[in-house]
């Protein structure tokens, strides 16, 4: 199968386009290289095309059976950044991608969503994908809204699929440690401390970046009848945790690092536990074969190896996204519709 991969070059992308190329697909990525530069190790090389995801067009997507659209601003604090352009790209650019994908004659189009756009459940109970959607931020009414107009595209040959992820974790070429589990581990490797920006009692469900990337295959490959205009949610039942459980495991693996909390810490009003039982019972053949437990020591190990540094962490914010867009903005190679004033300021 050919693969057109967005966002290939970013924390998710960087460990997907190759896992879908080894297992034997012709993969090809499509990024605007905002992270060009933030690299935590190194990546195998794919085939790539600089664009802008706004900008393509059905010929750019000619050939392709399938496209796996990561690409997007990615998560709550970039899209309070301007959420205009939370909407212009990861809605209408979104969508703008699906059609120009149908017209094309792709045939498949899978959708990176996100459990976000379940909000504030309100209670502890587990929510399946029939579920109120209640978005809290920009970045998850983006989600919502364009899951309800891509999926009015199904049909005449073109078969869209959603996931809406957990919360991803583990290493990556393109690391990022603005989402929690890397986030706890890069507080503890880098100042002896596990630090929690709320009161942790939230709930959080995760998954881990490879899992997440052998999911993808799985809804891939499946028959066009399990798959087209179904979302699912994507991670595993053992994995929906409160925050201060995961600090809890962060602690069991790095005993000498004790829990902290940022000062003046309130709960975070995004909340929510999440049934996974629909992928599992689609896919039985399939195993989730990460743990947090496993993803701690995982990025414990890596953060050691490659030495994670407090300044990349905290202070230059190489690892942050809404950190690394602001240093482009600030240093002029961005323009405010995040757009790059010269190819070259990007190198």
């Amino acid at each position: 199968m050919r693969i057109l991969v967005t966002g290939h070059h970013g924390y998710i992308g960087s460990v997907l386009a190759p896992t879908l190329r080894e297992a034997g697909h012709d993969v090809v990525g499509v990024d605007t290289f905002f992270y060009r530069g933030c690299d935590f190790g190194t990546a195998p090389d794919i085939p790539s095309l600089e664009a802008d995801v706004r900008d393509l067009g059905p010929r750019d997507l000619e050939g392709f059976d399938a496209v796996v659209h990561l690409a997007a601003l990615s998560n709550d604090p970039v899209g309070d950044l301007d959420p205009e352009l939370t909407y212009e790209i990861n809605l209408r650019g979104s969508v703008s991608l699906a059609r120009a994908a149908k017209a094309a004659g792709v045939r498949r189009f899978v959708f990176a969503s996100s459990c976000s756009m379940y909000g504030a459940s309100g209670s502890d109970a587990l929510l399946d994908e029939s579920a109120p959607l209640r978005p809290l931020t920009p970045y998850a009414e983006s989600k919502v809204r364009a899951e309800k107009e891509v999926v009015a595209l199904a049909g005449e040959g073109f078969a869209p699929v959603f996931m809406r992820n957990a919360t991803v974790y583990g290493v990556s070429p393109r690391l990022r440690l603005d989402v929690v589990l890397n986030n706890l581990v890069a507080w503890a490797h880098t100042t002896g401390a596990i630090r929690l920006q709320s009161d942790g009692s939230a709930w959080r469900p995760l998954v881990h970046v490879r899992d997440l990337s052998r999911a993808t295959l799985v809804l891939l490959d499946a028959p066009l009848e399990l798959v087209t205009g179904q979302a699912f949610n994507i991670g595993s039942p053992e994995q929906n945790y409160r925050i201060r459980e995961l600090a809890e495991i962060v602690h069991d693996c790095l005993p000498e690092c004790e829990v902290t909390f940022a000062g003046g810490v309130s709960p975070d009003p995004r909340s929510y536990r999440v049934r996974f039982s629909k992928f599992a019972e689609t896919f039985p053949e399939f195993r989730f074969e990460w743990t947090a437990e496993r993803g701690v020591k995982e990025l414990a190990r890596a953060y050691e190896e490659l030495g994670l540094t407090l300044e990349e962490f905290d202070v230059t914010g190489r690892f942050t996204r809404l950190a690394q867009l602001r240093r482009l903005l600030d240093t002029g190679a961005l323009d405010r519709d995040l757009r790059w004033r010269s190819r070259s300021d990007g190198s």
